[in-house]
């Protein structure tokens, strides 16, 4: 919602200046399209399109920002009004930052060999804004992508720069038992009064799995033309373009197909403890086939290991939020 209604913002009047300056001018994709690049992100992201293999492939439309990324060493290209802009908005103490949503348009099709160039506009600055996290601003820039200069596709992205809200007091209740196995759910660390973990957005694409989880089961879509499983759900199949579709539940059996351990930020939400420890964040790859990225639990997160066994358990974080959780064995 709209906080300060009807007094004068006199930050926004600023920030509002900047609308339809440049971000970004004249910026180079530090890589030409390329099939190893394609190749990695259709592995990771289980798409088997023949289109995007063979003497003729294309990029996945998807892939349209991944051509114009800094990467580890940064971005050259952003503009002065870009860094003004952010300055002034880390100087009234609005520091904390988190991405809310993006749009893309797919004009024209990617193919290896062509060059990137882009051009990025700050295209908005919303009044003062009161959130979840905290108040602060919205602000969406839109590049412009070229493939031998003709327009590709354009890519908004918007951000909110905000001062967090501060903690409400912790309350106290009793911790239900440890979590059980598939099929039965019980609290967490976050009975004990620690902070909640974050909602999980539910749209109207992926709303039968959150009402799955909520009973205590693990959906996987199943296209009904061709058979192909998937996951995350999405609104047509990757493998036919059919839209149609029902669900097959899982096993809840998978094994570590990849994993990272985060220490930084503290966030006790996420750890066993409740203490806001490191944690391990896992790729599992289902006994079905299909991959999906999740908490590991009963075992110290260094025991992590790829191909390490884990089996699906139901995890109530707090009253109103149940997720689905893998448990890992060392043995």
């Amino acid at each position: 919602m709209t906080a300060g209604q009807g007094v004068r913002d006199e930050l926004y009047e600023r920030l509002r200046a900047y609308e339809g300056r440049a971000a970004a001018t004249e910026g180079v994709g530090k890589d030409r399209v390329n099939e190893p690049m394609i190749r990695h992100w259709c592995e990771a992201m289980g798409d088997a399109h023949p289109a995007y293999g063979g003497p003729d492939a294309v990029a996945p439309p998807t892939m349209l920002q991944a051509w114009t990324m800094g990467g580890l060493s940064g971005h050259t290209d952003r503009s002065g009004a870009y860094d003004e802009l952010f300055g002034l908005l880390d100087g009234a103490g609005y520091t904390s930052v988190v991405a809310t949503d993006c749009e893309q348009e797919y004009l024209r099709p990617l193919r290896p060999g062509d060059r990137i160039t882009f051009d990025a506009v700050i295209e908005a600055v919303s009044e003062r804004k009161t959130t979840k996290l905290g108040t602060g601003y919205f602000v969406t820039t839109r590049m412009d992508v070229r493939a031998q200069e003709e327009l590709a596709g354009t890519h908004r992205f918007r951000i909110l720069k905000y001062r967090p809200a501060k903690p409400k007091p912790r309350q106290k209740t009793n911790p239900e038992p440890g979590v059980e196995a598939k099929g039965s759910v019980t609290g967490n660390g976050n009975a004990r009064g620690n902070a909640l973990r974050s909602r999980p957005v539910v749209n109207r694409d992926n709303a039968g799995f959150w009402e799955g989880v909520a009973s205590r089961r693990l959906l996987i879509q199943r296209c009904t033309a061709c058979d192909a499983l998937r996951f995350p759900w999405l609104p047509g199949c990757n493998a036919c373009g059919s839209p149609d579709w029902d669900t097959v539940e899982a096993s809840g059996e998978g094994t570590v197909f990849s994993h990272v351990v985060m220490h930084h930020p503290s966030f006790p939400a996420f750890s066993e403890d409740g203490e806001g420890g490191p944690y391990a964040v896992a790729l599992i790859e289902l006994a079905e086939g299909v991959r999906m990225v999740s908490n590991v639990i009963g075992v110290p997160c260094d025991k992590v290991r790829v191909g390490m066994p884990v089996r699906l358990e139901f995890l109530r974080t707090d009253p109103d939020l149940v997720l689905p959780v893998f448990r890992g064995s060392e043995g």
